[in-house]
């Protein structure tokens, strides 16, 4: 009897899981860009939807983490490259409820003059899908993700360099 209310348990819990997304693959490449919105560092609002039609380069961080830090002065050097040109670097911090303060000394610390949007509650992770941090999305002038990353980006990177031209 056990065993057959477990395997119940376990075709439901399958069939339910595989049908929530049917044909679609969030926060993966060629995807519209979910939904998301968040708070800056001064508080305001802000949301992906509120940059429609520009390129936006989103990274996710956190100021614990070090190969994040590690990838500021890339991430930096892309703001400085391309902002006139239409580029979006947004830096999204994961860290915890009541870290404002420590995320804004890091950021003047690191040089970071790009905006930082702030998400303690980890949203970011469950809606594009994380696996970890730093994980990073190109997401073009229509709002579909062309390029993305998981870990440190290198400086140069060849990919992300002809994606970001290619978006512009």
């Amino acid at each position: 009897m056990m065993k057959s209310w477990l395997l119940a348990l376990l075709l439901t819990a399958a069939s339910t899981g595989c049908s929530v997304d049917a044909g679609r693959s969030i926060g993966e490449v060629g995807q519209p860009a979910p939904d998301y919105s968040a708070v800056t560092l001064a508080g305001d609002s802000v949301s992906l939807a509120s940059l429609s039609g520009e390129v936006v380069l989103l990274n996710v961080w956190a100021t614990w983490c070090h190969p994040c830090r590690e990838e500021i002065p890339v991430l930096q050097q892309l703001h400085e490259d391309h902002a006139d040109e239409g580029l979006a670097v947004i830096g999204v911090s994961v860290d915890a409820r009541g870290e404002e303060a420590n995320i804004r000394e890091f950021a003047e610390d690191y040089g970071m003059t790009y905006p930082v949007w702030l998400d303690p509650a980890e949203r970011v992770s469950a809606i594009f899908r994380l696996l970890g941090v730093p994980s990073t999305f190109l997401i073009d002038r229509n709002g579909v993700i062309v390029w993305k990353h998981l870990g440190p980006l290198p400086p140069g990177d060849p990919g992300l360099a002809a994606a970001i031209t290619e978006a512009l």
